[in-house]
């Protein structure tokens, strides 16, 4: 599992929308060898948010079933795209880089189906032009970034508190 990735990606969402319950997620991607993917579903199902999966069928992982991609953007409030988990083993057979861009990556035709308040969060590192158009990593939608911000806020938290300090401590 991926814990800290997990909060931040909370934090993110909590964020932008101001709730967690009723949030609708599609998670996109190498869903069988993702950390993010199992740590996400547990706590974003536990908070009452609404989990979809998708992705090649080679990435489907037992109890995360797929569904249509493209069928999925057009409720979804936030979509995750995950990377190939390629040092994991995770490999596609017969299809490149822009194959996958094309059929399961977040690209300009997606995104123009993206509702007005949708999302795209990413755990990062983004392979470019792979899960994600180059021009949409930092796109208006786009939270990359701002996840990273709260990366390091929510992992200086965790560290100070693992060393016994309260995270917003006064001093």
């Amino acid at each position: 599992e991926h814990p800290t990735q997990c909060l931040l990606d909370l934090l993110t969402i909590y964020k932008e929308f101001h709730k967690l319950e009723g949030i609708k997620v599609v998670i996109c991607g190498d869903v069988a060898h993702s950390r993010v993917a199992q740590s996400d579903k547990y706590a974003f199902e536990l908070f009452g948010m609404d989990v979809k999966f998708a992705g090649p069928k080679e990435f489907e992982r037992d109890g995360y079933p797929f569904v249509d991609f493209d069928e999925a953007l057009k409720d979804a409030d936030v979509v995750m795209m995950l990377r190939i988990q390629k040092e994991r083993g995770a490999a596609l057979s017969n299809m490149n880089d822009a194959e996958y861009l094309e059929k399961y990556g977040m690209n300009q035709k997606r995104y123009a189906m993206l509702k007005d308040n949708a999302i795209i969060m990413h755990p990062a590192p983004v392979n470019r032009g792979v899960e994600i158009d180059t021009d949409l990593v930092e796109a208006e939608k786009s939270r990359i970034f701002q996840q990273m911000h709260n990366g390091m806020l929510v992992r200086k938290a965790v560290i100070k508190r693992a060393f016994g300090h309260a995270p917003f401590e006064e001093k």
